[in-house]
């Protein structure tokens, strides 16, 4: 892999600032630079369609870094993937329903900021009822296969707002990029 694209989906509200997916956005993009070429997209800063499209198309691997606001993408996140996921460009709809997917060269990433905490995920006693963050995310990684996208390992950052452990965050990922890169 070459070419890298790095999708900060921050949306700014009370109380989120986006500073930790900014931070994270870009120490991705730091990580992928010494591999190859990197290009970045802050939705919140606007965009537009057909360059982002073509970005897709030119990357290997793509990274979405997103907060997680309740067990979703933002909405801006959600609006970019509308406007961009576009048919005849990232899927066909002729077929079987969720194989059509033009994308099929490309492997993704997702980078998530959760303020739940690391415990209520893989315990059957907690919130997440026993699933892991793959699963709780499971929603998001069925886009990315609908296009045609095969995923590399997630990664995720808990109780970001109540017990915020920058420096532990940013070193997680570098070694989780370096892992899920290896064998990529």
């Amino acid at each position: 892999m070459k070419n890298f694209l790095v999708i900060n989906g921050h949306q700014q509200y009370a109380g989120a600032e986006g500073r930790l997916n900014q931070t994270l956005a870009d120490t991705i993009a730091a990580e992928l630079s010494e591999r190859g070429e990197v290009r970045t997209t802050t939705v919140q800063h606007g965009y537009d369609i057909e360059e982002e499209r073509k970005k897709f198309l030119w990357a290997d691997l793509v990274i979405f870094q997103t907060p997680i606001y309740w067990f979703s993408v933002p909405g801006l996140m959600k609006t970019y993937m509308d406007e961009v996921y576009a048919p005849g460009t990232f899927f066909e709809g002729a077929g079987t329903y969720g194989r059509g997917g033009l994308l099929t060269g490309t492997k993704y990433m997702f980078s998530t900021t959760w303020n739940a905490p690391a415990q209520a995920f893989g315990d059957p006693g907690q919130f997440f009822k026993g699933d892991g963050l793959e699963e709780a995310i499971r929603h998001l990684h069925r886009v990315q296969e609908y296009v045609g996208m095969k995923p590399l390992r997630s990664y995720a950052c808990y109780d970001v707002i109540k017990n915020p452990r920058i420096e532990d965050y940013v070193a997680g990922l570098r070694r989780h990029l370096k892992e899920v890169l290896t064998g990529a």
